[in-house]
C-alpha cells in the first residue's frame, strides 16, 4: 500500500493539473439507474448530466424522493436539455424489502431494460478516533459494510437478469461502482475473517430476515465452527484492535472493486455486461460535511468557505466526470479502475481473482437468505 506522504504528494500534483472531462455521448434510448442521486452528490450531477445527453434516467435516494426530482427537472430545464428523461425513486440499500420493491418497479416500469446500473449511494460516518465497537445496522452488519457493499450487491443482485438481457440484446450493458482511493487503507484479509473486531463482514452470516436490534450474534456459526466470546467486547480495558469508520469506509470500497472485476469475468463474454471501479477523487459533496454543517448555517459557511475548498476538493460535477464517461463512452474497457477519466492503478490486493470469487461466492449466498426476492424465472449465475 503506498504511504500516506506520496499520496499526499500525488494528491497536491493533480491540484494543479486541469481536471477532464468526459465527451459528451448520445445516450438516446438508454435505460440507466443512478443510486445515490441527493442534490449536491457526485450521484446528482452524474444523473444530471446522462439524462441532458438523452439517456432515461431514475434517481435513486432515501429522503426527499418529490424534492430531488424537482430539483433535477429543473436543473435540466434551465440547461435546455432533458427536463423529462429523469425519474426519482426511493431506495435504501439496507432494507431488502426496498431493494425488491425497487427492482420490480423499475422492471415493469421499464420493460426490463437497463443499459447501465452506476451503484454510487453510500455513507460515511466519520469519527475522527476510533471506537471500542463499530455501529450496526438493523440486521447487524457494520454499518458501512452493510449499505456501501452489501447493500449494491443485492441491488445488483436482483438487477442482473436485466442487465444480461439487455447486454445481449444490444451488444453492451454495464455496471459502475464508485469506490474511493481510501480502499487502499485495507487488504484482501480484512474482507474475511481477521479477528472478531475486524471480521471478515460476512462472518456474522445471514439473520434470515430478523432483525439483530444492534446486537453482534456470537452464537452464530462460523464456517461450520462454533463462535466464541471474545472478551475485547466487554472489557473496555483492553488495547487490541479498535474500529476505525475511515478502514471500515475502505474495506466496503475495496470490495465495490472485486464486485466491479468480477462481474467482468463472469459476464463479459457470455452477456456483454461490463463492470468499472471509478474513484471519483476527493469531492466536496454532503458526505464529507460533518453533520453540524448540513444544516441552513452551516450551507452559509460552505459557501463562504467554497473559494479555499475549491483548491483542494472537486466539485460534485468534476466528481462525476469519470463516473459519466464509464457510463457512456463506447470503447470504455471494463474490469478496470478508473480515476481522472483514464484507467488508474488501484492496489495489489485488488487484482488478486481468488479473492474476487471468494467475496462474489458469499455474498451470492448471503443474497439467497434474504426474502421476498422478485422472482425472474433466470439464471443469474451467467446463463439466461
Amino acid at each position: 500500500m503506498p504511504n500516506s506522504f506520496s499520496k499526499t504528494v500525488r494528491h497536491l500534483a493533480r491540484l494543479f493539473l486541469p481536471r477532464p472531462m468526459a465527451a459528451p455521448v448520445d445516450m438516446t434510448g438508454r435505460h440507466v439507474i443512478v443510486t445515490g442521486a441527493s442534490p449536491g452528490s457526485i450521484g446528482y450531477e452524474t444523473a444530471r448530466i446522462l439524462a441532458g445527453w438523452g439517456a432515461k434516467v431514475v434517481a435513486t435516494c432515501v429522503r426527499n424522493v418529490p424534492l430531488m426530482e424537482a430539483t433535477l427537472r429543473e436543473d435540466l430545464r434551465k440547461r435546455g436539455a432533458g427536463e423529462h428523461n429523469v425519474t426519482a425513486h426511493r431506495l435504501d440499500l439496507s432494507d431488502p424489502d426496498s431493494v425488491n420493491g425497487f427492482a420490480t418497479w423499475f422492471r415493469d416500469k421499464h420493460q426490463g431494460r437497463l443499459h447501465v446500473l452506476v451503484n454510487n449511494a453510500g455513507i460515511h460516518r466519520k469519527t475522527l478516533a476510533p471506537r471500542k465497537q463499530p455501529p450496526l445496522a438493523e440486521d447487524g452488519f457494520e454499518i458501512h459494510w452493510r449499505t456501501n457493499y452489501l447493500g449494491a450487491f443485492h441491488l445488483t443482485w436482483v438487477l442482473l437478469p436485466l442487465l444480461q438481457r439487455t447486454g445481449l440484446q444490444s451488444g453492451d450493458a454495464r455496471v459502475v461502482n464508485v469506490s474511493s482511493g481510501l480502499h487502499e487503507r485495507v487488504g484482501n484479509e480484512d474482507l474475511f475473517d481477521a479477528g472478531p473486531l475486524h471480521e471478515g463482514p460476512l462472518h456474522e452470516g445471514p439473520s434470515q430476515g430478523k432483525p439483530r436490534h444492534g446486537k453482534l450474534r456470537h452464537e452464530e456459526p462460523h464456517h461450520g465452527e462454533p463462535r466464541h466470546e471474545d472478551p475485547r467486547h466487554e472489557d473496555p480495558r483492553h488495547d487490541g484492535p479498535r474500529y476505525h469508520s475511515w478502514d471500515a469506509y475502505g474495506r466496503s470500497k475495496l470490495a465495490m472493486i472485486h464486485m466491479a472485476f468480477e462481474i467482468e469475468r463472469r459476464f463479459a463474454e457470455s452477456h456483454n455486461l461490463h463492470a468499472m471501479a471509478v474513484h471519483p477523487g476527493v469531492v466536496m459533496t454532503n458526505l464529507t460535511l460533518p453533520p453540524a454543517l448540513r444544516g441552513r448555517i452551516g450551507k452559509v459557511l460552505h459557501r463562504i468557505s467554497s473559494a479555499l475548498t475549491s483548491l483542494v476538493l472537486l466539485s460534485p460535477n468534476a466528481g462525476a466526470q469519470t463516473i459519466v464517461m464509464c457510463a457512456s463512452t463506447k470503447s470504455i474497457q471494463g474490469g478496470q479502475y478508473y480515476e481522472r477519466c483514464a484507467i488508474g492503478k488501484p492496489s495489489e490486493d485488488c487484482h488478486d481473482a481468488d479473492a474476487s470469487k471468494r467475496l462474489w461466492d458469499q455474498s451470492e449466498q448471503w443474497v439467497g437468505t434474504l426474502p421476498g426476492l422478485a422472482p425472474t424465472g433466470e439464471n443469474t449465475r451467467g446463463h439466461i
